[in-house]
């Protein structure tokens, strides 16, 4: 079983409610999902729960109607049993910076809000990658990513190259 952390953008796009994702790539987001609503893959978050707010914020749940919801459902009902819970520190009680995020000067303009996700991923033992679709400005970044371990899986590939070159 894999470990893996999700971006918001993938159960968002699972829910059909990215109109820039292609078919195929809402496709490959519901199938993501649904491997760790399946217990194929565990999702990791943090023990403070800012990924889980954040997802919150962005779908419903309810369950209904789309994947990405349908995630939601099921992580509220397992994140104390089936989820890898990591502790991430906040640097002076910040909501966007944290001491697991690299100090690397390349990664100083990555979005603050996303920090956690790369916090997160710094934090776990495994380092597990990060699933991201549809934000193009992730791939600004992924050589500094790389540079200190962090991996981040374009699951939708095709999309992200389009709407990168569009932004």
């Amino acid at each position: 079983m894999m470990a893996v952390i999700v971006d918001t953008n993938v159960a968002v796009v699972a829910n059909g409610q990215s109109p820039q994702a292609s078919p195929n790539c809402v496709d490959t987001c519901i199938n993501r999902v649904e491997r760790i609503i399946r217990g194929e893959d565990k999702l990791v978050l943090d023990d403070m729960w800012a990924i889980l707010g954040e997802y919150m914020r962005n779908l419903r749940s309810s369950g209904e109607p789309g994947a990405g919801d349908r995630f939601l459902l099921w992580l509220l009902r397992n994140k104390d049993t089936q989820c890898d819970l990591v502790s991430i520190t906040p640097v002076n009680g910040s909501d966007n910076a944290f001491e697991e995020f690299p100090d690397d000067p390349a990664l100083d303009d990555f979005d603050p809000a996303d920090r956690k996700f790369i916090a997160v991923a710094c934090a776990h033992s495994e380092r597990p990658p990060i699933l991201q679709a549809v934000d193009s400005k992730w791939l600004d970044f992924d050589d500094a990513f790389r540079e200190n371990g962090i991996i981040v899986e374009f699951i939708c590939q095709e999309d992200i190259q389009r709407l990168h070159e569009e932004n």
